[in-house]
């Protein structure tokens, strides 16, 4: 894998757009995350159909068409310097065909956040724009509007990617197989990877990559199932090493050890557990398509250059 073009970082007075294009949106969180956003000197401005639900659907912030229409436009307005996910939900994969791929690209780089089911986005930025992207919290996710430690390692990606290069474990995390490895970050949502193998947008494979996975709400059951899809698909040959992030709501993470443990182990390729990035409290931002230094016994993930230029 080699790495993707950084996107401009932001300054102050930027404009940047929100767009819902999964799950439905609370209004009243969407306020508290346009607020903070206008507190970092930001402008923010709201996609047309971004309170909107679907009718007869009632998981879809709206109808796919008007969905896929606000990430589009927002995209090719030349006066927007980012696109912010609202949250994340479902709806992402009904989309992700009815956008204009061409004109997105004709637009030009540009910083794209969003966490969860966004995951096939970020996988598309990747391969149809060959975009670095940022994993990290939703414009009106609970975690963003709450916690200040989410905020600023948001916030300093932004403005000033320099100064979170490198990314640590959690306490207690580290190396759950032991060694360094090199490559170019992807991944996400480790259930919206399983479920978009083998479509157009997605990566052919892992190969040379440094993966990065979490998910929430799943039974180990459940992870293993998927992990043992991307093992059966070889959609993990070659990967060059694994970052595990959060699992929340999917059981005591001592059950899920042993899953990880069992599926990823024989890879032969460091792994490291609990890089503190997903659906957690104090989520970090996670660049993706960045050239990094995974070190699972130090328990860091250092980028090679800033995520945004």
């Amino acid at each position: 894998m080699t790495a993707l073009v950084r996107p401009y970082r932001l300054a102050p007075g930027a404009r940047v757009a929100v767009v819902a294009p999964s799950g439905p949106v609370s209004e009243e969180r969407l306020e508290a995350g346009l607020d903070i956003l206008r507190g970092w000197d930001l402008d923010p401005v709201v996609a047309p159909h971004v309170l909107d639900r679907h009718g007869e659907l009632g998981y879809l912030a709206g109808t796919d068409a008007d969905r896929a229409a606000d990430l589009q436009n927002a995209w090719c307005d030349p006066s927007v310097a980012a696109v912010l996910c609202a949250r994340g939900g479902y709806g992402v994969q009904r989309i992700v065909d009815l956008l204009d791929w061409d004109a997105m690209r004709a637009a030009g780089p540009k910083v794209f956040v969003g966490f969860s089911d966004p995951t096939v986005l970020h996988q598309a930025f990747a391969t149809r724009l060959g975009l670095v992207t940022l994993y990290g919290p939703a414009a009106a996710g609970a975690d963003f509007v709450k916690n200040t430690r989410t905020q600023e390692h948001l916030r300093a990606t932004l403005f000033h990617p320099e100064s979170v290069r490198t990314l640590r474990a959690a306490a207690g995390g580290g190396a759950l197989v032991p060694g360094r490895a090199r490559g170019v970050t992807l991944g996400g949502c480790l259930a919206l990877l399983a479920a978009d193998l083998g479509t157009p947008h997605a990566p052919a494979s892992a190969r040379g990559g440094l993966l990065v996975i979490e998910d929430v709400g799943e039974q180990a059951y459940r992870i293993d199932r998927m992990l043992t899809q991307l093992l059966r698909s070889g959609w993990l040959d070659g990967v060059a090493g694994i970052a595990l992030g959060s699992w929340s709501g999917c059981g005591p993470y001592e059950k899920l050890r042993p899953v990880f443990v069992d599926r990823l182990g024989g890879l032969g390729v460091p792994v490291v557990e609990e890089l503190g990035f997903g659906h957690c409290e104090g989520a970090l931002t996670i660049p993706l398509g960045v050239a990094a230094e995974l070190d699972a016994d130090a328990g860091t993930l250092t980028l090679d250059e800033p995520a945004l230029r």
